[in-house]
This record gives C-alpha cells, structure tokens and sequence, in this order.
C-alpha cells in the first residue's frame, strides 16, 4: 500500500531531511508544500526533484484556500507540519512573522485538516482511520533549565523564553486542543538543536565554517556558556518518520541526540576539525580558534536544554546512530564540499531563481525539476 505524505516546509533544513528520507521508502508519495522564504531552499531536494513520486507545491500555510485545495488534490494519508519560522534573533527583531507563521498558520492547517478528516470518514472511513496530522516543535517550548541536572520530559511545564518559543509553545497548545476538542489524529514531537547538510547559514554550525574559511570572526554569545542537546539532523528525520507511522495518536515525543555541548565547545570542535580538514587557513590566520570573538549576550538567551529521550526509545525503538564527534565531522566535511552551495543561498542568486521561476504566484500542484 503507498502511504501519501504531506510535508509543510519541505524545502527547509529539517523538511527536506524528512524528504529525502521519505523518497527512500519504496511505498511513499510525497508532496511537499512550502512558501518558500529565505530558509526554504529547493536545491536540498535537487536530486529527486523529478521523481515521478514527489511532487512541490509553492503556497503558504496561512492561506485556507490553498490549504484546503492542497488536501482536496492530495487525499494525503500522513501530514507532517514542519513549516515554522524558526530562528530566534530573528524572532526578537521582528516577532510579527513568527506569530503569523506559526500560530496563525498552524491553525489554518489544523482547520484544513479538519476539514479533510471529516470528509473522509463519510466518503473512506477506512483512511479517515489512518490520517494523522503530526506536528513538529522544539525543546525550546520548556524555557530554561538553568544549569540544573535535569531534563526536559513531554510533561514539563511551558515556560518559552522568546517569542519564537512562544510562537511555537502556542501552535503545540493548538494541535492538542484540536485532538481534544474535534478528535483530530494529532501527534507532537520536540526536538533538541538540529545540525548538518543543508542547513541555512545563518544557524551557529554553518555560520562558524563559513567565517572561519573567509578568515572572519566567530561570534559567541557572552561566555558561551549556554548548553544545548545536538541532534544530527537525518536521525532526527528517521525519528519523525517513526513517530508519524507508528507513534501513538495524541501523544507527544521528545527527540534528543543525548549530546549536551556547550555553545563555546561547538566553535572549538569546529575549528579543530577545520584545523585537520582544511588546514589551507585564509591569510594572516594562524590558528582558527584565534578569530574566536565573544559578543553580547542576546536578550532572553536560555542557558541550558537538554532532552530526555527514553520514551521514543522505549516505546518506538528509536535511538540517534550518530555522537556529536562523527556527525559534526560528516557536516563539516558537507560544508567544505559544498562552499558552492552557501555561496548560492547567501549571495542571492538562489532568491533571484526563486522570485524569477514562482514570483509572488502561488503554483497549483507544480512539479520543481
């Protein structure tokens, strides 16, 4: 039986994960629908862009005709929500976008669904008993531990520190009150920090790399003492993928990489690697580590997460294959491979492609290839 997946955001840094996981899986189907912002970079999908089994759709979430069309066309039997403006100093210039985006627009999705589900079980009871909606968040909904010795479990207590934990504290608030209230096959996954190929370069990892190579400095916020759990992002996918087919309906999963690293000690392994892997240094730069630069503090800055996995690990078998030192290794290595690739979304050339082949018109049912 093929399974067919929705995927919002798609063409992010975690979406596209997801996809390309997907594709992988002989009995899926994947439509991929995306606004296609500044993070959204359809190059992550290059190489199945013109498999006759994926298909992208350009629209935004916030938009209930599109949304409703979208499951009209799609009859999707998994909908995996991903789309979210996600980076926090981002949030703190200008929190507008991230209200629309990740209230407003988990709303209309949730609402479209709905729509869908309960056209279903008149017309296919058989797949209205299988459509789940699984909504993707972040450990960042649990503010701060602040040093502590403990860890984050699904039944910690909100308390989001910025107003894009808060955006996305409210969109988790959404989901579970919309499975309580109307039924909807709902589940919730937070993770911990994500990293590896593909991410956008403004993100802590590829940021670093890319400074480093151009012999730039390496800012870290106050003492860089802030701690966070580094999950590598392709076993966050396989972790989504689980979660969505086999999870629990109405239940909700921490996904962590059991690797607590402080944000200093992230910059120093990156410039170790650096040192090893391209020890071609940019003139006048003796040793990376040297164009480390400590910044101020941003407002709200939270200084530790850490996630407490066993549930997914007890109830759906899922356990992160890569530590902190191979998959750090395997991105910095993808960066430097692929410095093309940053220049493109950086320099851009990729938006002009963008605005060029999709402008401001949303493309029914495009196919990207």
């Amino acid at each position: 039986m093929v399974v067919r997946y929705l995927v919002t955001g798609g063409a992010g840094f975690i979406g596209s994960a997801v996809i390309r996981r997907l594709r992988e899986i002989a009995a899926a189907d994947v439509v991929n629908v995306d606004k296609l912002t500044y993070a959204g970079n359809l190059e992550s999908l290059s190489a199945i862009a013109s498999d006759s089994r994926y298909t992208f759709v350009h629209a935004d979430i916030c938009d209930p005709a599109r949304m409703r069309d979208v499951f009209h066309t799609f009859r999707p039997d998994i909908v995996m929500h991903l789309a979210a403006e996600s980076h926090v100093d981002r949030s703190i210039d200008g929190p507008a976008a991230f209200i629309e985006t990740n209230i407003v627009g988990t709303y209309t999705l949730l609402e479209a669904a709905r729509w869908y589900w309960q056209g279903l079980k008149e017309s296919d009871p058989v797949k209205a008993q299988g459509f789940r909606l699984h909504h993707v968040s972040t450990d960042e909904v649990y503010g701060d531990l602040n040093g502590s010795g403990c860890l984050f479990t699904e039944t910690t207590l909100y308390s989001p520190s910025s107003p894009y934990a808060a955006s996305k504290a409210s969109s988790d608030h959404l989901v579970r009150a919309w499975h309580r209230t109307y039924g909807l096959p709902t589940l919730i996954t937070n993770c911990s920090n994500n990293y590896g190929p593909y991410h956008f370069p403004e993100k802590l990892i590829p940021l670093m790399i890319r400074n480093a190579r151009a012999g730039k400095p390496l800012p870290v916020y106050g003492n860089g003492q802030q701690v966070r759990d580094w999950l590598y992002v392709e076993d966050h996918a396989r972790a989504l993928i689980k979660v969505a087919t086999e999870g629990e309906v109405g239940e909700t999963y921490n996904i962590g990489g059991h690797n607590e690293v402080t944000n200093l000690e992230v910059v120093e392994r990156v410039c170790e690697l650096l040192e090893e892997l391209a020890p071609d240094k940019p003139e006048g730069v003796k040793q990376y580590r040297d164009l480390i630069t400590f910044v101020a503090d941003r407002p709200g800055h939270d200084l530790r997460y850490a996630i407490d996995a066993s549930k997914i690990e007890r109830e759906l078998g899922w356990v992160p294959s890569e530590t902190f030192e191979t998959g750090l290794r395997k991105t910095v290595q993808w960066y430097l491979d692929n410095e093309d690739w940053v220049e493109r979304v950086t320099s851009g050339a990729y938006r002009e492609w963008v605005e060029k082949h999709y402008g401001e018109q949303a493309v029914d049912g495009a196919k990207h290839g």
